[in-house]
């Protein structure tokens, strides 16, 4: 039997463990972090020791904190676009736009791997590669070198067919409603693979 689209990104990144079950170690493309959780994780990685972020493509974006009403965020912006610089990541200054919808339209490419520390981070996923929303911590480790450790996730094939009959129906409304049928805790430990 072939193999799906995870199983082949995730044996291409493998750097130790079993694809069937248990833990596995991933080697990753890109990492990014966004200015609600990107100072502590960057703290974390200055902590590790390392001189530059080992993966080909890091990227701290600010778009969340943007109100400059005291010193807190423009002195964590100053932070960020300063670390950024040192280590060689990308700096996506404020204003840019929405840190997982500018890194899908900018960075996102089929089969590589993404980790992000924000919650929105899968929407890589509609590019053809793994997007993971992870801690601070993990991404820093990441950053410096290790591979990302997981429990192997189940893969979910959701085939769909027939045609959307309603002009105001879309493609929103339709993973909205398998979330719905899902419930919160539907995905935990899984990744689905969409096709039809």
């Amino acid at each position: 039997m072939g193999k799906n689209i995870i199983e082949k990104i995730f044996e291409a990144h493998k750097a130790y463990g079993e694809l069937k079950t248990g833990t596995v170690g991933l080697r990753v493309d890109q990492v990014y972090t966004q200015d609600a959780t990107g100072t502590m994780t960057w703290l974390q990685f200055e902590a590790i020791g390392v001189e530059r972020v080992k993966v080909p493509l890091a990227v701290s974006y600010i778009d969340h904190n943007m109100l400059q009403t005291d010193y807190m965020n423009p002195d964590d912006h100053k932070f960020l676009q300063t670390v950024a610089a040192k280590y060689g990541a990308y700096f996506s200054r404020p204003g840019n736009g929405i840190c997982h919808q500018v890194h899908l339209e900018q960075f996102a490419a089929p089969g590589k791997i993404a980790l992000g520390t924000d919650s929105h981070t899968p929407t890589g996923g509609g590019m053809g590669m793994i997007a993971i929303g992870v801690g601070g911590l993990d991404a820093a480790t990441v950053m410096a070198g290790a591979p990302f450790e997981l429990t192997m996730p189940k893969v979910v094939k959701i085939n769909f067919t027939g045609k959307l009959n309603r002009p105001w129906v879309t493609a929103m409304d339709v993973i909205l409603e398998i979330l719905r049928r899902l419930t919160v805790k539907g995905g935990v430990g899984k990744i689905f693979e969409y096709g039809g």
